[in-house]
Parts: structure tokens; C-alpha cells; sequence
């Protein structure tokens, strides 16, 4: 027989981000011990009420959790992280994608359920980049085959479901940005809900971009992995500000940035004013003294610290294709309350208080 109960314990023990042992001391005078629940996720053992109790609230789920089997089962395939940046923890890493992966289970199912077939235009760039010049090719055919133009970017994770991207946000520590996979050999990308708490948009917008990246772009094989963050990094670098317009906004014959023309700048592109000047650096428009000197500057004010940067961007950057998705699912009746709550990721009657039926 299928090991459910056990499975699901597994589960919900990796969301929470704790080990065997942390379980047990988090269930306190209960006395469950490490080795009673390994036996439970193994199948063999079952614990008594009191016991199940105790575990659904350690882990912060319902009872039901542990013996509700996902009809829609998943595999996460080619997991990559914003590295370098990223400062996660092994159990906060197996978390983040056991969150991602329960996440992407109930979206999938949701999408079979309604038979909602978005015809995807995703991006894939031909040739291998090797390096910044082809992460700026790369660049403009995108916004070429987008018709992005030169404009900014109003909105880019509400572009990338529009493409068929698959974008959620959990709910992940401070170190987690952002990761791409694969399910079903289809892109899918996931991104830190909590971002906001403690930086603007921008740093949101670069992530989604960055995560585009590692789907769209290949690189060499013996290419160090540091090497293609940094082309992964020009990339959205180049999709955020276009070559044409930040030469000529960012030109050579001046002798001074000052903060507020920067902050226009971040305000128009919804661009981070240190990726503005990697930007001016790539692009030879200013020198690796100029480069230096700004970065010494900039970290004197305290300014690469999370939202002391200054100016902000306004926009949402927040996806909302698996919301519009279940209130399509109620409207035609096909989703009860409680199924649509079971998407949503919400209680039934979280639910009920965001809906407001007008017609």
C-alpha cells in the first residue's frame, strides 16, 4: 500500500524547514522521538490522535494534510537558484522547494481542470553565449521578438505569464530571490513573497529576469557556474535597459552622475542605479576607475544594504494567473469553495472574505 500518511508527514515536516530531531523537541512533552518519527514516514508506524494533533500543529497544517493525496504529482527537474546571491541553508533549500513543488501541483491541476491552454511564446536563444556580447544579442532579440521596442518594461513577471510562464511566489527567507525549473518540460519560475518587506520592485524584476535567463540562454559547457550568473546578470541587465537608450541617457561626455538624475532613471526603467553603472560598464560608457569610485561611494552611504537604495519603482510585480484562474474556475461553477481555497493555498473562509460578486 501507498505510505500517504507518511509521505505527506515528509512533506510537510520539509516545508517547515526542520529536521527529525527538530521535530521531536518542537513536540515537546508529547515525547515523540526522532526515531518514532522516521518509523511514521516510513510507513511503519501510525501515531495516535493526540500525537497527529500535535504534529499538524508543529508543522502548521491541517490534520486532513497528512491524508490528502495530490492528484496531480510532480517532479521539480533542473533546479537553479540566483547563486552567489542566494544564502540559503540546506533544510531552507529543501523548503523552498518542497513549497514550490506543492504549489506547482495544485497550479497544473488547476489548468487540467479547466482545460485552460495558453499557447506559450517562450524564449530560447539560438546560440551558445559566451559572453557579454552575446548576453546583449540575446537581449535584443527578445525584446525584438516581444515587441518590447524601447520602451521600459511596465510590468515583468504580468510579461512573462502573458508569454506562458509559470510564476508563483512563496513564502521563503530573506536569502532566497528566486529559482527556475522545469515540470513537465515546461518553464516554471518561483520568487521570495516576502521580497517587498525589505527592498522595492527592482530587485524583483532583475530576479524574474535573471531566473528568464537560465531558461532562455546556453553556455558553454566548461563555463564556470560564476561566470554564467554574471551573463545571466547582463541579460536582465540588457532586457530592463535597452543598449540604444542607455547610451544615450548614460553618455560618455560628462564629468559627474548626480544621485537625483539616477534616481529618475531607476524610476523610468525599474532598474536598480548599481545595475545602471555594471550597465555604463558593460557598455564602456564609463571607465573601471569611474566604475570603482561610484561602488566605494555607494556603499559609504550604506546604499547596497536591502532598501536603503534610493527612489523607488511602482509597480505590482506580483504574478496573478493562478488567481484569475480559480476565480474563472468559480464563475463557471466548476470549483466549489473549498476546492478553489485548496489552489488559492488559503482557508475556505480567507476565501470568502476576498470575493465580491458583482453580477
Amino acid at each position: 500500500m501507498e505510505n500517504i500518511f507518511g509521505n505527506r508527514l515528509a512533506s510537510a515536516r520539509k516545508m517547515a524547514g526542520v529536521s527529525l530531531q527538530e521535530l521531536s523537541a518542537l513536540l515537546g512533552d508529547d515525547g515523540v522521538t526522532r526515531q518514532a518519527l522516521n518509523k511514521y514516514e516510513q510507513g511503519k508506524m501510525k501515531p495516535e490522535s493526540k500525537i497527529l494533533i500535535a504534529l499538524a500543529k508543529a508543522l502548521k497544517v491541517k490534520v486532513d494534510y497528512f491524508f490528502t493525496q495530490p492528484n496531480y504529482e510532480i517532479k521539480l527537474k533542473e533546479v537553479e537558484y540566483r547563486k552567489f546571491l542566494t544564502k540559503i541553508s540546506k533544510p531552507q533549500q529543501a523548503s523552498i522547494e518542497e513549497k514550490a513543488k506543492a504549489a506547482f501541483e495544485r497550479y497544473f491541476e488547476l489548468e487540467d481542470i479547466l482545460r485552460e491552454d495558453l499557447t506559450p511564446e517562450y524564449f530560447d536563444f539560438s546560440s551558445v553565449v559566451k559572453d557579454f556580447k552575446t548576453a546583449e544579442l540575446a537581449a535584443k532579440e527578445l525584446r525584438k521578438k516581444w515587441d518590447l521596442g524601447y520602451d521600459a518594461i511596465p510590468d515583468v513577471v504580468e510579461m512573462l505569464e502573458d508569454k506562458g510562464y509559470k510564476v508563483i511566489e512563496l513564502d521563503a527567507p530573506e536569502g532566497f530571490d528566486g529559482l527556475k525549473a522545469k515540470v513537465n518540460n515546461e518553464p516554471v519560475i518561483a520568487l521570495n513573497s516576502n521580497q517587498n518587506a525589505v527592498t522595492d520592485m527592482v530587485r524583483k524584476r532583475f530576479t524574474a529576469l535573471h531566473e528568464l535567463a537560465h531558461h532562455a540562454l546556453q553556455f558553454p559547457e566548461e563555463m564556470k557556474e560564476k561566470e554564467q550568473e554574471k551573463l545571466c546578470h547582463a541579460f536582465a541587465s540588457a532586457v530592463l535597459y535597452p543598449e540604444d537608450m542607455a547610451r544615450k541617457e548614460l553618455h560618455k561626455d560628462r564629468f559627474h552622475f548626480y544621485e537625483q538624475e539616477l534616481v529618475l532613471l531607476k524610476e523610468r526603467w525599474g532598474i536598480s542605479i548599481s545595475a545602471i553603472f555594471s550597465r555604463a560598464k558593460q557598455l564602456g560608457l564609463i571607465s573601471d576607475y569611474v566604475y570603482k569610485k561610484f561602488n566605494i561611494g555607494f556603499r559609504k552611504r550604506g546604499y547596497h544594504k536591502p532598501g536603503m537604495e534610493p527612489g523607488k519603482y511602482l509597480s505590482k510585480e506580483k504574478p496573478n494567473r493562478l488567481e484569475r484562474l480559480i476565480y474563472l474556475g468559480l464563475a463557471k461553477e466548476v470549483l466549489s469553495i473549498n476546492e478553489a481555497a485548496y489552489f488559492a493555498g488559503i482557508n475556505s473562509w480567507e476565501l470568502r472574505k476576498k470575493m465580491n460578486r458583482l453580477v
